[in-house]
This record gives C-alpha cells, sequence and structure tokens, in this order.
C-alpha cells in the first residue's frame, strides 16, 4: 500500500545548470525538477550515476516512475536569492591566452518540500525516515551539499475538487486540461491565462523545468539525450473547484498537492 511522505531539502548554495546557457554565465533552474530530485534520490540509495554516453544512469532508470511533487520553501514569490560565482582555471596547458574565467549563476540558500507516494517496502521510505544515505547527496554540485529534515507521512488520497483548493507543489500547466466555468463568462469554459485576473492578491510563477530525458541520435556521437522540458506553474492562489488539474492528492484542509 502507498503512502504519500514529505521530507524538506535544504542546501547552503544550489546550481541546477541550465544545458542551454554558455555565453560565458552558466545559468541555473530556481526550482528543483524532476531529474535532478532524482540524482539526489540516487544518491541516497547508492545507486550508479552517469557512467556512458548515451546511457541513462542506474538512478535514473531505477526512480524513473517515481511520483513526486515540488514545494519551494523560504521563497520570495517563487524565486531564490541568487549570486555569481566566478571559477578561475590557472593550468598553463588549458589556457594559453591567459585564465580561463567561468562564471555560474548560483542559488542562495534554496529548500523545498518533496512529497513522495512510496509503499511501506520500499528502501528509500527507509533510508529518508532513519535520515541515511550511502553517498553525500549534493544539490547539482558535489560542493554544494543537501540535507533533509522534517519527515512527514500522509494518507495518498487523490482529491475529489468536493471544494475549492489551494495547490502547495509545482503544478503542470496544461492549457487543455485547466478550464474553469463562471457566472461572469456566463458558464463557458475559459483557460489558464484568462483566470489570471480574478487573482490581483496572488502571485504566479511559471518556469519550464525538466521533466525526464528525450533520446536523440547525433551523427557524430550517436544516441544522446537531453532534458525534456515542459511548463510548471507555482502560486499560491486559491481555486475554484470547477478549476481541473491533474494528478492531485489531498494533503489536509484545502491543501493539494500535485504527483507526477
Amino acid at each position: 500500500m502507498e503512502k504519500l511522505i514529505s521530507i524538506d531539502l535544504k542546501a547552503d548554495f544550489g546550481f541546477l545548470r541550465k544545458p542551454d546557457t554558455n555565453d560565458g554565465i552558466s545559468m541555473t533552474y530556481n526550482m528543483l525538477h524532476k531529474p535532478g530530485l532524482l540524482g539526489i534520490f540516487g544518491a541516497i540509495l547508492g545507486l550508479e550515476g552517469y557512467q556512458k554516453r548515451g546511457v541513462l544512469p542506474e538512478y535514473y532508470q531505477k526512480l524513473k516512475d517515481l511520483k513526486v511533487g515540488i514545494e519551494p520553501l523560504g521563497h520570495q514569490n517563487g524565486n531564490f536569492p541568487k549570486t555569481t560565482i566566478v571559477y578561475t582555471n590557472t593550468v598553463g596547458y588549458a589556457n594559453k591566452d591567459g585564465n580561463f574565467m567561468a562564471y555560474e549563476n548560483t542559488l542562495i540558500k534554496p529548500s523545498y518540500r518533496v512529497y513522495l507516494a512510496l509503499t511501506e517496502v520500499d528502501p528509500l521510505l527507509a533510508y529518508l525516515k532513519n535520515s541515511h544515505a550511502e553517498y553525500i547527496p549534493y544539490l547539482g554540485k558535489n560542493e554544494f551539499p543537501i540535507w533533509w529534515e522534517n519527515f512527514m507521512q500522509y494518507e495518498l488520497k487523490p482529491f475529489d475538487f468536493n471544494q475549492d483548493f489551494e495547490v502547495k507543489t509545482l503544478f503542470v500547466k496544461k492549457e487543455e486540461n485547466n478550464r474553469a466555468r463562471s457566472k461572469e463568462s456566463g458558464n463557458k469554459p475559459r483557460g489558464f491565462a484568462s483566470l489570471l485576473s480574478q487573482f490581483r492578491d496572488s502571485f504566479f510563477y511559471f518556469e519550464r523545468l525538466p521533466f525526464g530525458f528525450r533520446e536523440f541520435k547525433s551523427e557524430k556521437r550517436g544516441i544522446e539525450y537531453q532534458y525534456d522540458l515542459i511548463p510548471f506553474v507555482y502560486s499560491n492562489a486559491r481555486f475554484d473547484a470547477s478549476f481541473r488539474i491533474d494528478n492531485l492528492y489531498a494533503l489536509r484542509n484545502s491543501e493539494v498537492v500535485q504527483l507526477n
């Protein structure tokens, strides 16, 4: 039988590199994403990481079907403070024209409450509950170790849309699923964007985040993988019960989480 559990992940710094930025500075995702979270769980369980080009790591192959939800903590309307760290490579053979300078956009004190559905016999449940790890997990770089606390357990119960609700986690922005009806619109369905005007006192944070990997073939290197990006939303808004969002689970009172 599956249970819904949560832990609070915390780090002093974090760097979740965006692979499409290399113009003198490497940028970071603001939100922890599922592939990054699975890497953390893989380190906790002692599973192997990347070993060979064109082959997905052991931890991802074994954990990719986990249903997870991510809630940022200690943020400002969904944003974490960031700084730019400069690294200098002074090795002569690598820098014929002088020292190489690398700039990395870095998260400051990122923290996330992570929800996941696990069976009582899943080894990950015991590791998380007992604060035990085979390898030290880190947030993007091994010099940014991460730790967790506040292990909680809940009943895993799908939300039945019997009341207005607040989504505590990031949720997928799917226009075709996000339809609502209201008296003001003559009971006609309306998309997500048209609903934003209702929430003048609320914030909405949007970010395209990795959700998995997409395979493609390179003429020179053969099979390669790149992030499969999808749009996510994070908000403190309270939604009408007619506003449909997939994969919601009841947490407490009118609070829900999305697990994907």
